[in-house]
């Protein structure tokens, strides 16, 4: 495994739409591996493939239930909202409140390409939603209600 480089706010990848992957390979599980790594490394809650300057269609989420890899991720159904404040490692010391839908159910593939279903409410959907926008080049700064604010980075 490998730390990856973490785009930031301003580079154009960001604003990409990711391509579906077809390949399931060892480059997606290396890729998979490297992306925990560095979410972790960074004490975050979801990364997204662009976001270690890949435009493949790949998330990883761990909010503290264990590490949910998705790959090919879609939105089947959603219900209810929720306003909340929510960050991202590549807009680093920032915050703003974004309104989320409070349960969503994500369809994608393993690292195997096995099919997967996931319901999740709260944090959890907050977080696959976020991912997702990721892979449409769609930065949560986009849906900020309100202005940004700053926050204090954790420090290790």
């Amino acid at each position: 495994m490998a730390l990856r480089q973490v785009r930031l706010q301003n580079e154009d990848i960001l604003r990409k739409k990711c391509r579906e992957v077809k390949n399931f390979d060892d480059r997606l599980a290396q890729l998979l591996d490297d992306m925990a790594e560095t979410m972790h490394s960074y004490n975050g809650v979801g990364l997204a493939a662009p976001q270690v300057g890949i435009l493949k269609r790949v998330i990883v989420v761990d909010i503290g239930e264990g590490l949910v890899e998705l790959v090919n991720p879609v939105i089947l159904d959603s219900k209810g909202s929720v306003t909340d404040n929510e960050g991202c490692i590549s807009v680093p010391g920032l915050a703003g409140k974004v309104t989320r839908p409070k349960w969503v159910k994500v369809s994608g593939l393993t690292r195997d390409g096995e099919q997967m279903i996931i319901e999740a409410e709260d944090l959890m959907a907050r977080c696959l939603c976020h991912e997702i926008d990721h892979l449409d080049g769609i930065l949560y700064t986009d849906k900020v209600e309100g202005d940004l604010f700053e926050v204090e980075e954790d420090e290790d």
